[in-house]
């Protein structure tokens, strides 16, 4: 069994897709129900079915910024379904902050709840479960945004940046129990959270072919992983750039707009 967070659209819809072509049990985190609705269908016929079979596959519409629902939901969860294998975390919400302006302080604390805060605690419920059994993957999302810090970006850039050190403190600390601690950093994927970008976006993956590679980074238990790779050599070049020739190329490049209401994954 797989948990999904995000799964109503881009990269989480992806991965559910992916998973319910190996037949897994799902289920499926999301704000928008019928976007849910969607996705479930398109796992449903994935596993050869004409509908959503209840027992296959549970859809919750949740905003994971109320943690104390989530973790009332995972409860029940553990209760009916036992411990998943896989945890997902792919929620997320990006656009552009303009420090300049007050009220963006407000959109940088919601960035940094969902991406960050809302990550963890997506996959805190089930660490004790995962640690007593002695095996499960926890699974986090994080970005290539958050090997520098990207104009507009300084809230999204932080949110990745925080959620990849607490994934590696997280790895490092569960590993002996038998539990596996995943990093996936994507590039530029064809999402709705990309469509809006207004800058080159080098090395576009689709999100069907992302979620194949991601689900072999889970399978191996790697330790963190850049999607495409590609990006992966590019990322690590950025990370050892000098910061005065980061600033000179970076400076050219396009902002991320501001903007209430942008799509989550």
């Amino acid at each position: 069994m797989a948990v999904i967070t995000g799964a109503s659209s881009g990269i989480g819809a992806a991965l559910a897709q992916a998973y319910a072509e190996r037949g897994w049990r799902l289920v499926l985190v999301g704000r928008r129900a019928a976007a849910l609705d969607v996705v479930a269908l398109a796992c449903a016929q994935a596993q050869g079915l004409q509908f959503v079979d209840p027992a296959r596959l549970r859809l919750l519409v949740q905003d994971l910024r109320d943690l104390q629902a989530w973790r009332a939901h995972a409860a029940q969860l553990l209760r009916d379904w036992g411990c998943p294998q896989v945890v997902v975390a792919a929620a997320g919400i990006s656009h552009g902050v303009d420090l300049a302006h007050a009220q963006d302080l407000d959109a940088a604390a919601d960035i940094m709840q969902v991406n960050w805060l809302a990550a963890l605690g997506t996959l805190s419920p089930f660490i004790a479960p995962m640690c007593a059994r002695g095996s499960g993957t926890l699974v986090g999302i994080a970005s290539v945004a958050g090997v520098r810090g990207v104009p507009g970006h300084a809230a999204y850039s932080a949110s990745k940046a925080s959620l990849v050190r607490s994934l590696e403190s997280l790895r490092v600390e569960l590993r002996a129990r038998g539990v596996r601690v995943v990093t996936i950093s994507p590039g530029f994927v064809d999402t709705p959270m990309t469509a809006g970008n207004p800058f080159p976006m080098p090395f576009l993956v689709h999100p069907r072919r992302f979620a194949r590679r991601a689900l072999r980074a889970i399978d191996r238990g790697s330790r963190y992983v850049t999607i495409p790779w590609p990006m992966a050599v590019l990322s690590k070049l950025l990370h050892v750039l000098p910061r005065a020739l980061w600033d000179r190329v970076v400076r050219r490049s396009g902002r991320k707009p501001r903007a209430a209401g942008t799509p989550r994954r």
